[in-house]
């Protein structure tokens, strides 16, 4: 038995990903959360899947609720915080909003584990997942703010500003529904949201400015 920090020591070497015991137990939960159900899923059966004890995961996580929440606010935490930043860059909103929605679709298409699927539990409606609701409706409100704007310098209602930010998490059904979504998605949503919101212009210039967006801000450049 190997022992790797607090807690008892592990009943096995590591086999999960992750650099720490916690975020090999998020690892292990994520998978079992989006396969198995979260219902279905007991902290013993995470435990047994990282190699610790059920005593060892509780010094991480006083109980299965904190590691969804933790989960959960993995998916909002850096688009929200990417729009935040974009928030003192120059450029126009359509540029941002395809950029936000380019950046978006990457990190739903590319995690590990679709925790997207998550978003409909009914356990998400409690109190105790409030903090992550809030989280979420200011990453929507980022969206609506910048639809709005788009749809105005396009000379249009903002009936749609609500749309953009649904259309984005269409990638986490397209995964559900084929096991995974293709690089095509990175390109055809963000240009449907563009579309939706009326833009009228030249495509390539926008996924261009959006592109340089992105690498100004730290991002991989999308092309």
């Amino acid at each position: 038995m190997a022992n790797l920090g607090p807690g008892r020591p592990r009943l096995e070497q590591r086999r999960r990903q992750g650099t720490t015991p916690r975020a090999e137990i998020l690892d292990a939960a994520a998978e079992l959360f989006t396969t198995k159900g979260y219902a279905n899923t007991s902290t013993r059966a995470v435990a047994d899947a990282v190699g610790i004890r059920q005593a060892s995961l509780y010094h991480h996580f006083a109980a299965k609720d904190d590691i969804l929440d933790a989960l959960l606010a993995e998916t909002v935490a850096g688009p929200v915080e990417f729009a935040q930043r974009m928030m003192a860059e120059p450029d126009d909103a359509v540029t941002q909003l395809y950029a936000l929605a380019l950046f978006d679709v990457r990190q739903l298409r590319t995690a590990r584990w679709n925790l997207g699927a998550l978003y409909l539990l009914p356990e998400l409606r409690t109190e105790r997942f409030v903090a992550f609701r809030r989280r979420r409706d200011e990453l929507r409100g980022h969206y609506e703010r910048l639809a709005a704007e788009s749809s105005a310098a396009a000379g249009q209602s903002d009936d749609s500003r609500m749309l953009p930010f649904r259309l984005v998490e269409t990638v986490i059904a397209i995964r559900y529904d084929e096991d995974a979504a293709t690089v095509e998605a990175e390109r055809v949503i963000p240009d449907a949201v563009l579309r939706i919101v009326g833009h009228p212009g030249d495509m390539d210039a926008v996924r261009a400015a959006a592109a340089e967006l992105l690498a100004r801000l730290g991002e991989i450049d999308p092309a």
